[in-house]
């Protein structure tokens, strides 16, 4: 069975163009500072959505080429590493960061956090664009 990308796609489109408006500096200043965290707040969602879709197509694509078995129960580490050496990411270790302020974001709140994962997302962007684009070319090498 085919993978669906277009949950990702859809995803990924919708962080950018929320964070492209979250670094709009004239429109965020016309805003109250409640509206400004909102915002960011949103894009902060955005990307916890995003990275979990990037997830799951990781798991799946691997899955359907590797046994099952080498995949379920894996440390966050060996998971990325296995999609690093099948060509479906570039860094492994960066995903692993992208891992981290994810769980942060979710299980804390910290504005500090916050805005550690926010400025983090101007990266992941690309990296999840990447992503998808190994994944439509439907093959691990």
């Amino acid at each position: 069975m085919p993978i669906v990308l277009g949950h990702l796609s859809n995803a990924l489109d919708t962080l950018t163009k929320v964070h492209e408006v979250s670094e709009d500096e004239d429109s965020m200043n016309q805003l109250s500072k409640y509206q400004q965290i909102a915002i960011r707040a949103g894009v902060i969602k955005h990307f916890e959505m995003t990275y979990e879709l990037c997830w799951k197509l990781i798991e799946r694509r691997l899955k359907e080429n590797m046994s099952p078995q080498d995949v379920r129960g894996i440390s966050e580490n060996h998971f990325f590493r296995l999609a690093a050496e099948n060509h479906l990411i570039h860094d492994f270790e960066i995903w692993i960061g992208y891992h981290n302020n994810r769980n942060h974001t979710t299980h804390v709140y910290d504005s500090e956090i916050a805005d550690e994962v926010y400025d983090m997302i101007v990266e992941f962007i690309p990296d999840a664009s990447a992503l998808l684009n190994e994944l439509e070319r439907g093959e691990m090498k």
